[in-house]
C-alpha cells in the first residue's frame, strides 16, 4: 500500500514537472518568435528611412510629399491601435501578432511593386536605355544642340504623351504599402508584452523585455547594411546593360535598388509570422494554476444562472465605465505637469524624427557623400552607441535612486548636452556649391543674388541650349555646369568612359593657365576640407545620439510618476497617440516643405511640370535643416525649465501640507495625552478617595 502511494506521488511529481517544462518551453517559443517580429519591425522602419531619397527621385516627387508618404506608417498605426489594444487581449494573441507580421510583410512587398510596373528609370531627357546604342551619343554639346534644335518634338506630340504621364501616381502604392506596414506592426508590441507579462514568472518580465529590445537592435544593423549595399546598385539592375548607365552613386539623379530593400524586409516579416500560427493561446499551465482556473470555471458556471438578473447592472456598469473614462481623460488633461511634459516631448521627438528622416539627403547635399556611405557610418556605428546610452540612462536613475524632480533634472541635463553637440553642426557647414547659372554667372567669375533667370553669357549664348536640362559636368576650374551645352563644350570623348568634353568656351573665360578647357561628366566633388568636416559630423553625431538616448529612459518614468497610479495606462496611451499624430505624421511633412524652399534646380518632365529636386543651395539647406531642429529643441528646454519649477512648487507644497498636518497631529496627540494624564490622575484621586 505504501509502495503504491509512493509510486502515485512520484508519477504526480513527474507529471507536474513535465507540465512546467511544457509551460516554460511554450513561453520560450513565443519569446523566440516575438524576437523575430521585433527584428522585422525595426528592419522595416530603417529600410523606409534609408530609401526615402531614392523614392523621391524615382517617383519625381517633392520632399514634402515623400515626408507625407513616410508618415503614412503612423496613420495606419493610429487607425487600429484602439481596437487592437481593447480586443487583442480577449482573442488569440499569438495568432493576432502573426497576422500583423503577415500584413506588415505584404505592405513591404506592395511598396516594392511599382518598380515592376513603371518601366525603366529615365535620369535625363536624353536617356534612351531601350536603345542598343550607347546613350552617350545623345548628350547635347554646343554644336550638336544647334542641329538638334531644328528637330525638336512638336508641342502636340508632347501634349499626348503628357496626358498619359499625368495620370500616373504610382507613389500611392508606396503610401498604401507603408500604411499597411503600420497596421501590421500595431499588435506586435502591446499584445506581445502583455502576453509575456501574463505568463512569465514574477519578476522575469523586465528581463525578457530587455532581451527583446537588445535583439531588436539587429534589425537596424541589418537595415543600414542592406541600405548601403542596395544604394550602390542601379535601380534597374538586371534589366538594363549597366555599361550604358552614365551616372554614378555620387550623382544627384542616382536611384539605387530601393525596391530590393522592401522585398527583403517584406519577405522577412512574412517568414517571422509563421511560428505564431502554431503557438497556443496560452502556454500549458502548471497543475496548481489549472486547478485554480477550474475552480474559477465552476464559480463562473454557478454565476451564469444569475446572468438574466445582471443584464440591467451590466448596462449601468457600461455607462459608469464611459463616464469614468471621460473623468480620467479630463483628469490627465487638467494635470499641468502632464500637459507640459506632453508638449515638450512632442517638440523633442518632432526634432528627432524630422532630422533623421532627411539626414541622408543632408549628408549628400552638404558633404557630397553618397547615401551608401552615410548608411554605414551613421547606422552601424551609432546603433551600439544609442543602445548603450539607453542602458546607462536607466542604470543611473536606478543607481542614484532619483526622485521625480531628480529624473526631470537628469532628463533636462541630457537634453542640454545633446543640443550643445547639435549646435556645433553649424560650425562645420561647407561652403555653397559653385554651380554656373545657379550660384554664379555662366562665365564663373561672379556670384549671383538669385538662382532664377540667370542670364546666359557670351560663351554659351549662341549654343541654343535647353536651360531646363540637368546633365551636370565638372570643369577643370572646379565649377559645375548645368550641362555640356551650357558649358560651351564643342566635342566629347564619345563612348569612352570617363566621358570628357573638350573645347568648353565658358572655361576659357575663367582664366585657366594650362589651356585645358575640358570638363568631365558629373558634379564636381567636394574639396578635402569639406570631406574632413563630414568625419567631424559623424563624430559629433555619436555624442549627440548618446546623450539623446541617455535621457530616453526618463520619458516613460516621468509620465508614470506625474499622474495618479490608476491613470498610468491612459496617460501613456494618450502621450503615444499625440507623438504619433503630431510628430510622426506632421514632422516629416513640414521639414520636407521647408527643405523644398532651398531647392535651386528642379527636374521637369515632358509636360513641364516640376518633379524632384536636382540640387540645393547647400548653405541655406543646412541652416533650414539644422535651424528648424534646433528651434524645436530650444523650445522644449524652455518647457523643461517650467516643468521642473512647477514640480518643485507642487512637491514643496505637499511637504508643507504634510508637515502642517504632522504638527496638527502632534498637537492633537499632545492634547490627547494631557487629557489622558488628567483623566488618569483624576481617576487615581477618585480611587484613592474611594479606598
Amino acid at each position: 500500500m505504501d509502495q503504491n502511494q509512493h509510486l502515485n506521488k512520484t508519477a504526480e511529481a513527474q507529471s507536474s514537472e513535465n507540465k512546467k517544462t511544457r509551460y516554460c518551453n511554450g513561453l520560450k517559443m513565443f519569446l523566440a518568435a516575438l524576437s523575430l517580429s521585433f527584428i522585422a519591425k525595426a528592419l522595416g522602419a530603417i529600410v523606409m528611412k534609408s530609401s526615402i531619397i531614392h523614392i523621391e527621385r524615382r517617383f519625381e516627387i517633392s520632399s514634402s510629399l515623400v515626408g507625407f508618404i513616410d508618415g503614412s506608417f503612423e496613420i495606419g498605426n493610429l487607425l487600429v491601435i484602439v481596437f487592437v489594444s481593447y480586443f487583442g487581449s480577449k482573442l488569440h494573441r499569438p495568432k493576432l501578432i502573426g497576422i500583423g507580421c503577415f500584413i506588415m510583410g505584404i505592405g513591404g512587398v506592395l511598396t516594392a511593386l511599382p518598380h515592376f510596373f513603371m518601366g525603366y528609370y529615365r535620369y535625363s531627357e536624353e536617356t534612351n536605355i531601350d536603345s542598343s546604342e550607347n546613350s552617350t551619343s545623345t548628350l547635347s554639346t554646343c554644336l550638336i544642340n544647334q542641329i538638334l534644335s531644328l528637330n525638336r518634338t512638336s508641342p502636340e506630340i508632347v501634349g499626348k504623351g503628357c496626358l498619359k504621364e499625368s495620370g500616373s501616381y504610382m507613389w500611392i502604392y508606396v503610401f498604401m504599402g507603408n500604411m499597411l506596414r503600420g497596421i501590421g506592426e500595431t499588435p506586435i508590441v502591446p499584445l506581445g508584452l502583455s502576453y509575456i507579462d501574463d505568463f512569465a514568472k514574477e519578476g522575469h518580465s523586465s528581463l525578457y523585455l530587455g532581451i527583446l529590445n537588445a535583439i531588436a537592435m539587429i534589425g537596424p544593423i541589418i537595415g543600414f547594411t542592406l541600405g548601403s549595399l542596395f544604394s550602390k546598385m542601379y535601380v534597374d539592375i538586371g534589366y538594363v546593360d549597366l555599361s550604358t548607365v552614365r551616372i554614378t552613386p555620387t550623382d544627384s539623379r542616382w536611384v539605387g535598388a530601393w525596391w530590393l530593400n522592401f522585398l527583403v524586409s517584406g519577405l522577412f516579416s512574412i517568414i517571422s509570422s509563421i511560428p505564431f500560427f502554431f503557438l497556443p493561446q496560452t502556454p500549458n499551465k502548471p497543475q496548481k494554476e489549472r486547478k485554480a482556473s477550474l475552480s474559477l470555471h465552476v464559480l463562473e458556471t454557478n454565476d451564469e444562472k444569475n446572468q438574466t438578473a445582471n443584464l440591467t447592472n451590466q448596462g449601468k456598469n457600461i455607462t459608469k465605465n464611459v463616464t469614468g473614462f471621460f473623468q480620467s481623460f479630463k483628469s490627465i488633461l487638467t494635470n499641468p505637469l502632464y500637459v507640459i511634459f506632453v508638449l515638450l516631448t512632442l517638440l523633442q521627438v518632432s526634432s528627432y524624427i524630422g532630422a533623421f528622416t532627411y539626414v541622408f539627403k543632408y549628408v549628400e547635399q552638404q558633404y557630397g557623400q553618397p547615401s551608401s556611405k552615410a548608411n554605414i557610418l551613421l547606422g552601424v556605428i551609432t546603433i551600439p552607441i544609442f543602445a548603450s546610452g539607453m542602458f546607462l540612462g536607466g542604470y543611473i536613475i536606478k543607481k542614484f535612486k532619483l526622485n521625480t524632480v531628480g529624473i526631470a533634472k537628469f532628463s533636462f541635463f541630457t537634453a542640454v548636452m545633446s543640443l550643445s553637440f547639435y549646435l556645433s553642426y553649424f560650425f562645420i557647414i561647407c561652403e555653397n556649391k559653385s554651380v554656373a547659372g545657379l550660384t554664379m554667372t555662366y562665365d564663373g567669375n561672379n556670384p549671383v543674388t538669385s538662382h532664377r533667370d540667370v542670364p546666359l553669357s557670351y560663351c554659351n549664348s549662341d549654343c541654343n541650349c535647353d536651360e531646363s536640362q540637368w546633365e551636370p559636368v565638372c570643369g577643370n576650374n572646379g565649377i559645375t555646369y548645368i550641362s555640356p551645352c551650357l558649358a560651351g563644350c564643342k566635342s566629347s570623348s564619345g563612348n569612352k568612359k570617363p566621358i570628357v568634353f573638350y573645347n568648353c568656351s565658358c572655361l576659357e573665360v575663367t582664366g585657366l593657365q594650362n589651356g585645358n578647357y575640358s570638363a568631365h561628366l558629373g558634379e564636381c566633388p567636394r574639396d578635402d576640407a569639406c570631406t574632413r568636416k563630414f568625419y567631424f559630423f559623424v563624430a559629433i553625431q555619436v555624442f549627440n545620439l548618446f546623450f539623446s538616448a541617455l535621457g530616453g529612459t526618463s520619458y516613460v518614468m516621468l509620465i508614470v510618476k506625474i499622474v495618479q497610479p490608476e491613470l498610468k495606462s491612459l496617460a501613456l496611451g494618450f502621450h503615444s497617440m499625440v507623438i504619433r499624430a503630431l510628430g510622426g505624421i506632421l514632422a516629416p511633412i513640414y521639414f520636407g516643405a521647408l527643405i523644398d524652399t532651398t531647392c535651386i534646380k528642379w527636374s521637369t518632365n515632358d509636360c513641364g511640370t516640376r518633379g524632384s529636386c536636382r540640387t540645393y543651395n547647400s548653405t541655406l539647406f543646412s541652416r533650414v535643416y539644422l535651424g528648424l531642429s534646433s528651434m524645436l529643441r530650444v523650445s522644449s528646454l524652455v518647457l523643461y525649465i517650467i516643468l521642473i519649477y512647477a514640480m518643485k512648487k507642487k512637491y514643496q507644497e505637499k511637504d508643507i501640507n504634510a508637515s502642517e498636518n504632522g504638527s496638527v497631529m502632534d498637537e492633537a496627540n499632545s492634547e490627547s495625552l494631557n487629557n489622558n494624564k488628567h483623566f488618569v490622575a483624576s481617576a487615581g484621586a477618585d480611587s484613592e478617595t474611594h479606598y
